[in-house]
């Protein structure tokens, strides 16, 4: 009876709904929007690490991040090889180059060189082209969305990469890292492009059997090579995400906008609530001469809330998605992990609760004598 009363109160004020309505669905699409373009940063950051079907990386000592690492020999991934708990294990080849367009241009490139055994850091997605085009002699793939910075490139135009003559024989899909954007290659042309010492490699992956413990072999690892950082990929992608979180100000940006449309939305609940009540004390009062306790006023002003925040959540999440759909495969970094979407609900929904609790305390102040001034 109570909740009825609740609705027939907000569809009767309908200016007040409207504004408490347009306080939740800035919350939901503010604070999403910015939580989703944070994530889709974070999938740029450890792009390689994340895609690369491995369990465990064996980088320079001190590595931060995944793109700070120096050289290692590729010695040690023969070394490793034999230990009874590693499937396979092989050595990866990656780094930054300059791509130089037609018109003189130079442009950031990273460069990914592979072999037709490698078994880690495949391209996972084609636009054009295949595995097979990426591995010829010559050949080098580009991004789709990265076209238009090269100078619109076709398949098969030749071009100088830290002045080494490649050929674009395939383009990837919405692969991009945080570095520098991607491009893949065979190994040989790799290494010339990228000046690395025969014998080197960026850093060494590896697979483990079925049912090996992750932290044992980690430390068996780490036992056989102790001059390395030996560490599973899900550390290196946090390790390196956090990096660029606190050494780029990203972190402390994003916080700070997601922090004001979280402000933005309980202001605007807040006020327009607590203006509703207000222009309601006389109705408030009737209830109350009525028989009403304050504790049904409390109730039906924290119904209210709820079916604002309900509605407003439902609403928020539809122009949310929209937004989402929209930028995929686009150049817009953006992400939405599936738990994240109703952590941002619970959220909101509690903001919500909140921001009524002035509306509240103003609405069972009412006394039912007031209604006869």
């Amino acid at each position: 009876m109570r909740s009825i009363v609740a609705l027939k109160i907000l569809l009767y004020d309908k200016a007040t709904t409207a504004g408490s309505l347009i306080g939740v669905i800035a919350i939901v699409f503010l604070v999403g929007q910015q939580l989703a373009v944070l994530f889709g940063l974070f999938t740029y950051m450890s792009v390689l690490v994340d895609h690369s079907g491995a369990d465990i990386w064996i980088c320079s000592k001190n590595t931060l991040n995944i793109n700070a690492t120096d050289t290692l020999p590729e010695r040690y991934a023969d070394r490793i090889s034999g230990l009874p708990f590693i499937a396979w294990a092989e050595p990866v080849l990656f780094g930054n180059a300059t791509f130089i367009t037609r018109d003189g241009k130079a442009e950031s490139l990273q460069v990914v060189g592979l072999q037709p055994s490698s078994r880690a850091l495949w391209p996972w997605r084609f636009h054009e082209g295949s595995v097979e085009d990426m591995l010829e002699d010559e050949g080098l793939t580009l991004e789709r969305l990265d076209l238009g910075v090269y100078g619109d490139p076709k398949i098969g135009d030749v071009f100088e990469v830290n002045d080494v003559r490649m050929r674009i024989s395939a383009i990837t899909q919405s692969i991009k890292g945080f570095s520098g954007r991607m491009a893949f290659t065979n190994v040989v042309k790799a290494r010339k492009i990228l000046k690395t010492t025969p014998g080197r490699c960026k850093a060494v992956v590896v697979k483990l059997k079925p049912g090996v413990p992750l932290e044992e072999a980690i430390a068996g690892i780490q036992a056989v090579l102790p001059d390395t950082e030996v560490m599973s990929s899900a550390q290196l992608s946090a390790r390196t995400r956090i990096y660029y979180v606190k050494n780029t100000g990203m972190g402390g940006s994003f916080g700070f906008s997601t922090m004001i449309g979280a402000l933005v939305g309980i202001i605007i609940i807040t006020l327009t609530m607590y203006t509703g009540v207000l222009q309601r004390q006389k109705d408030f009062a009737v209830l109350r001469a009525l028989g009403a306790r304050k504790s049904d006023i409390f109730v039906i002003v924290l119904c209210q809330s709820l079916i604002i925040a309900l509605v407003g959540i439902f609403i928020g999440f539809l122009l949310l998605g929209s937004f989402l759909n929209g930028t995929v495969d686009t150049n817009l970094p953006v992400y939405m992990p599936r738990r994240i979407a109703p952590m941002l609900a619970l959220g909101t929904l509690l903001l919500c609760m909140l921001g009524s609790l002035l509306a509240v305390r103003k609405a069972i102040s009412v006394e039912p004598a007031s209604v006869f001034r």
